[in-house]
């Protein structure tokens, strides 16, 4: 190439960057312009617009914290402390990092107050322009410390909730192994109708909890994220995973058998990681419920979760019925979908976040829906290989409905 050439290439190359950069370099100059000399509206607002909430209280031996959060636009002083229920008094108290929090910073607020165990109280933070924050809190206990003790405790909460009812759904593969073969799709149906209603359950947990997050943080925005990079993600594992058995299919010449282990092997681990995940919010749940002293909630949940939990073994099988495999893919499938439960009830008993635990039921809600396509394609391709072209029978709509009766009524035991 000459002389001449390499000019040209380096001119389009400088072109191309001025293209690129010249609408940043003046959106940058806008932002700047507006940050120096404000929007001109400044003087008509009365006040600053301030919004402040609470992430967490945890109460201890020496009085009680409030983490809190500023999710409004500017800086904000708390100047002022108020406790009590019907009667607030002022009380003293300290702050960290500082009294003044910054734009989306945040501050644990200690008020060595002398509660009382099992009496309500409501906590006003008020800040120097007079703006009152208030955040209740029905029964007062003692927020859980981390001690192995505890730990041990939790995780036998998440394994009476998680491990034991998956594992015992598991057992199933027994009954759907004796069943007459044509009864497949039915419980693929079926299959079908346990995973659209969770996939459905933990889309309606994440709106519910999203109202909770500080519209600064943009709750919807994180469910959305959620979705579509698990959705996204687990479609890219799928693909890889069926070209590398093609190829080796090639390589190796491996009969038909074998390969379609292999495939309904894949469709079953990629469902207990999703059912690993959703149960992951189920510790989440319950954990929390205990963390905030209502012991009885917490118990409620536990045997309602038990019993709502054995259907998903189920979930997990019903694609294995008519395949052989060994004894410890049941043991790694029961661990992937029920082990989970024990690390959700470790986060929500003693560092729970509503926004990180936005983000993990959002991401159990995008596996749900991802299996649940992954299943639709294989009920396809099966009936297209029966010569019925749709899916759409009296046994799988019957089989369909069945799963999403059984979880409702499975559910009605959970009370929260």
């Amino acid at each position: 190439m000459g002389v001449e050439g390499a000019s040209s290439e380096k001119y389009s190359l400088l072109k191309l960057v001025l293209s690129g950069s010249v609408p940043l370099m003046l959106l940058a100059g806008l932002v700047a312009f507006i940050i120096i000399n404000g929007t001109g509206l400044r003087d008509y607002v009365p006040a600053p617009l301030e919004e402040l909430s609470f992430e967490r209280i945890i109460f201890s031996d020496t009085g009680i914290d409030a983490e809190v959060f500023n999710s409004g636009p500017e800086p904000l002083t708390i100047a002022h402390v108020q406790i009590g229920w019907f009667n607030r008094t002022s009380y003293q108290f300290t702050i960290k990092p500082n009294s003044t929090i910054p734009r989306l910073g945040k501050a644990t607020v200690h008020i060595p107050y002398p509660w009382v165990e099992g009496e309500p109280y409501e906590i006003v933070l008020i800040t120097g322009t007079g703006m009152a924050f208030v955040h209740e809190v029905e029964i007062a206990t003692m927020t859980p410390k981390v001690t192995w003790s505890l730990m041990g405790n939790f995780a036998m909460l998440g394994v009476y909730v998680g491990v034991i009812p998956v594992f015992l759904g598991l057992l199933w593969i027994y009954f759907l192994r004796r069943i007459d073969r044509s009864w497949n799709d039915f419980f693929m149906a079926l299959t079908l109708g346990l995973l659209v209603f969770l996939g459905g359950d933990a889309l309606a947990e994440a709106i519910e909890l999203s109202a909770q997050v500080a519209d600064v943080l943009n709750g919807t925005g994180i469910i959305i994220i959620g979705i579509s990079m698990t959705m996204l993600i687990l479609t890219a594992i799928d693909k890889t995973v069926s070209k590398h058995r093609a190829r080796k299919n090639e390589e190796s010449k491996e009969n038909a058998i074998s390969l379609e282990t292999k495939s309904v092997l894949t469709l079953a681990y990629i469902i207990a990681f999703s059912i690993g995940i959703h149960n992951l919010g189920e510790g989440l749940a319950i954990g929390g419920a205990y963390a905030i002293g209502e012991v009885s909630l917490g118990t409620f949940l536990v045997l309602g979760f038990m019993i709502h939990n054995i259907t998903e073994g189920v979930a997990i099988v019903a694609p294995l019925s008519r395949s052989k495999f060994s004894l410890w893919h049941l043991v790694l499938l029961g661990l992937l979908a029920g082990a989970p439960t024990i690390i959700g009830t470790w986060i929500g008993g003693f560092i729970f976040s509503r926004v990180w635990s936005l983000l993990l039921i959002s991401i159990g809600a995008g596996a749900i829906f991802q299996v649940v396509l992954l299943i639709y394609r294989q009920m396809r391709l099966s009936s297209i290989r029966s010569n019925i072209n749709t899916i759409v029978t009296y046994r799988n709509v019957v089989g369909f409905m069945s799963g999403l009766a059984v979880m409702y009524a499975t559910g009605l035991f959970v009370t929260a």
